[in-house]
């Protein structure tokens, strides 16, 4: 049997006010919704980090809510990555991730930095911004996700410098912005938005079926035959990677019910 890494699926955030009638159950109080999210689906995707800063309490509160094996990816904040000249992000990127991210210790997954859709491709200034993330912070490893969601941005140049900086390039299944599915990095970052709230499970069963077989091509570390890229002509190594999707953007109702769908997929 192929070894393969581990596929998680989740949503965007835990609060949402239509959840509390579609996903979370009667009469459960706010407080208690994020032990409950976190039971249900194996990762989050916190989108609150993008907007406003947290301190170490905070994260100390969440690692101790989720149970064993649950990982939080962290948007990178917008102070960091809405800015014209990238590579003087450097303080902002320390500030970030100095605010005590690393208490969440192993249940810290990627850090998703996101690109405005007005942020064309600049070699120089986005390798400049590459540079200045760090590996670690406070002893615990990070790992670095860049979404960009200009069309400057598919080209080999772009994917040649993610995968010299360890960045995984995010996926994103969006109806306007690139689709960009070149392996760069240790894990695969995917997020899904093109769901439906007409769906129950925010994308129909047939989407879902796909999604599930890619998950399962990159966690065996091969690249699903089907996607876009921006370097066809070079291939990633060939080894185990975990994979992080997320349900975010349309169908945000019925996104927890897309990402449980696809792990009984994955699973069965």
């Amino acid at each position: 049997m192929t070894q393969s890494g581990t596929i998680r699926a989740g949503m965007g955030g835990w609060t949402f006010e239509p959840w509390d009638t579609s996903f979370y159950p009667d009469k459960l109080s706010k407080a208690k919704q994020l032990h409950y999210a976190s039971r249900q689906v194996p990762t989050i995707e916190v989108n609150g980090t993008y907007y406003s800063s947290f301190k170490e309490p905070t994260f100390v509160k969440w690692a101790n809510e989720a149970p064993d094996g649950f990982v939080y990816s962290l948007k990178g904040n917008r102070f960091v990555t809405n800015r014209r000249v990238l590579g003087e992000a450097g303080d902002s990127i320390m500030r970030f991730l100095g605010s005590g991210v690393a208490a969440l210790g192993n249940k810290l997954g990627p850090i998703l930095w996101q690109f405005a859709p007005t942020k064309k491709f600049d070699p120089d200034d986005f390798e400049a911004f590459l540079k200045l993330l760090p590996e670690k912070q406070d002893g615990v490893a990070l790992r670095h996700a860049v979404e960009v969601r200009n069309d400057s941005f598919v080209v080999p140049e772009f994917a040649a410098l993610a995968r010299k900086h360890k960045a995984a390039i995010v996926y994103a299944d969006h109806a306007k912005y690139p689709g960009i599915a070149d392996v760069t990095g240790d894990f695969i970052y995917a997020r899904l938005q093109t769901g439906n709230d007409d769906n129950p499970d925010c994308y129909t069963p047939k989407a879902l079926d796909e999604w599930a077989a890619r998950a399962k091509t990159w966690a065996e570390g091969k690249v699903p035959n089907d996607l876009s890229r921006a370097d066809p002509s070079t291939e990633a190594p060939v080894k185990p990677r975990d994979v992080f999707v997320y349900f975010i953007t349309e169908g945000k109702v019925r996104a927890p019910f897309g990402a449980i769908a696809l792990m009984k997929r994955v699973a069965g």
